[in-house]
């Protein structure tokens, strides 16, 4: 008999583990509807957690009342299995901590008795993990119930078994939790770090006995001496972008053409990995081809998206930018590479936020009040110096961030890994030989962010 541990993650049970079915273990709670606001600590999914929120100021879509939603108690499992085909990165079920009220769309699912709660939101957590909801949404069903799971047959470690392995893994993914929040922390710092240069660079150059001079501009007040502040519509030439639902006169010949969105243009690099294309005339690609040279600008988007810039190198031709993206074409190409810096710059981003229309978390902002953006140009020789050693400043930063960011994703693999090898009794979980491997990566990476 094939269980399901074994058809999803093609590992055979323990000998000593039961066999018993998926419904007589879990199963939907009934009839908790929250009538009579007899509980108001509303509770919400967030990443795979149960978080609280305020009811009082909650956000996103609310309900005409809060007794219409039901009330979960500890040791309960929140299952999201909603909107399975256009989102395939949520975490889907979560544990409850406590007692409160939490929307009636998910499934709340209580346990049998000599169950722990713990390890069957590792067994679900586990199944989530190999993606194994979505094949049971497959075709149209974008939605499902955890009435619709397959009455499969289950190998079932008894009680003392539960609690050794919710136990093991409790304290094992803290560990390596603990670590990434680490790993994340010194990205940050890298982060910081990288904005730290280009501010400097774009603002007060790399030399530090430089004499400062006033200028009127309040977002450069003082530049170094023998620079000069210019408003960006005197350095280059806007241009809007191509519109995606633009009427085409019928019967004209179109050509499909690369073109780059808000996604593509990335913090003074461009992300190429995905092109999309559309179907252009011969008149639009002429008019919106880009060339070599162009700093793309990002029109909206949320904060940290909006403005920024990166050059387009001609990695193909022809290319297009989208109406969302701005393509800054310099009237001297030897400035490109340095508003594209610029407009990376933490006065850019106070620029951008302070002449954008904002709407909830986007913004956008208008080819008028771009053109107003304020850049300090140095003399030719200056700027090139300055973008020599700060282009290989970022680079290394580049360079160490890929690594950090390579170990998190590994990390997280470890973590996906110990969590099913466990649920499926792989490991012995007593004798678990990376014990206290996690601690000491943690007490050397705080070593580092201390240097």
């Amino acid at each position: 008999m094939i269980t399901l541990q074994e058809r999803v993650h093609g590992v055979a049970p323990p000998a000593a583990w039961n066999l018993a079915k998926l419904h007589r273990i879990l199963r939907v709670r009934k009839g908790m509807k929250n009538i009579g606001m007899q509980e108001k600590n509303l509770l919400s999914l967030s990443y795979g957690r149960i978080i609280r929120k305020n009811i009082d100021s909650a956000e996103g879509l609310l309900p005409e009342s809060f007794e219409t939603y039901q009330i979960v108690e500890p040791g309960n499992i929140v299952m999201r299995l909603t909107d399975l085909q256009n989102d395939k990165r949520s975490l889907r079920q979560g544990l409850v901590n406590e007692r409160g009220i939490i929307t009636s769309a998910y499934d709340a699912l209580e346990l049998v008795e000599n169950h722990d709660p713990r390890f069957w939101a590792y067994f679900l957590l586990a199944l989530d993990l190999t993606k194994y909801y979505y094949s049971l949404g497959a075709g149209v069903r974008q939605s499902i119930k955890f009435s619709d799971f397959p009455n499969d047959w289950l190998a079932v470690p008894d009680i003392i078994t539960q609690n050794t392995i919710a136990d093991f893994l409790d304290r094992e993914t803290a560990r390596i939790d603990r670590l990434i929040e680490k790993k994340k922390q010194l990205l940050d710092v890298l982060v910081d770090a990288r904005s730290t240069t280009i501010s400097a660079a774009v603002t007060v150059g790399i030399d530090p006995n430089a004499e400062l001079i006033s200028t009127t501009s309040v977002y450069l007040p003082t530049v170094p001496s023998g620079w000069t502040v210019w408003r960006l519509k005197h350095l280059a030439q806007v241009n809007g972008g191509l519109t995606l639902g633009r009427t085409v006169k019928p019967g004209s010949p179109v050509t499909p053409t690369p073109y780059l969105r808000v996604a593509n243009v990335q913090a003074g690099w461009l992300d190429l990995s995905d092109v999309a294309e559309i179907d252009a005339t011969e008149s639009e690609i002429k008019r919106y081809s880009l060339r070599d040279g162009d700093v793309l600008m990002n029109e909206g988007g949320d904060n940290d998206k909006l403005g920024r810039g990166a050059v387009w190198r001609a990695a193909f031709s022809p290319c297009l930018n989208q109406n969302h993206v701005f393509a800054v074409r310099p009237h001297n190409l030897g400035y490109s590479d340095w508003i594209s810096l610029a407009t990376n710059a933490r006065y850019a981003r106070d620029f951008f936020f302070l002449h954008s229309n904002q709407s909830t978390n986007l913004a956008s902002i208008s080819k008028t009040n771009l053109q107003k953006f304020p850049v300090a140009i140095p003399p030719m020789e200056v700027m090139q110096d300055i973008l020599s050693r700060v282009s290989l400043r970022i680079e290394r930063i580049t360079i160490i961030s890929a690594k950090i960011q390579a170990s998190i994703e590994r990390l997280r693999d470890q973590r996906t890994a110990i969590i099913t090898a466990a649920v499926t009794g792989q490991i012995d979980v007593t004798a678990w030989p990376m014990r206290g491997q996690t601690d000491r990566q943690l007490d050397d990476l705080q070593k580092a962010m201390r240097a």
